[in-house]
């Protein structure tokens, strides 16, 4: 597993508590929070966006 930086937990509505992070080669991470050695990963500026668009309420659906 890489060295990932995990955020503090982020949760929703109901059960639902994500964990972000990145290391140090600019890849983001996203996690159910407790299974972090389970994980999709993309490009931090692909995380950033995600995070713009749930912001904006274009995917509030997926948390």
């Amino acid at each position: 597993m890489p060295d990932v930086i995990w955020e503090d937990s982020f949760c929703g509505e109901g059960n639902s508590c994500y964990r972000f992070g990145t290391d140090a080669d600019d890849n983001s991470y996203i996690a159910v929070a407790g299974a972090e050695d389970r994980y999709l990963t993309d490009s931090l500026e692909s995380l950033r966006q995600m995070i713009r668009d749930i912001k904006a309420g274009k995917a509030d659906h997926l948390l």
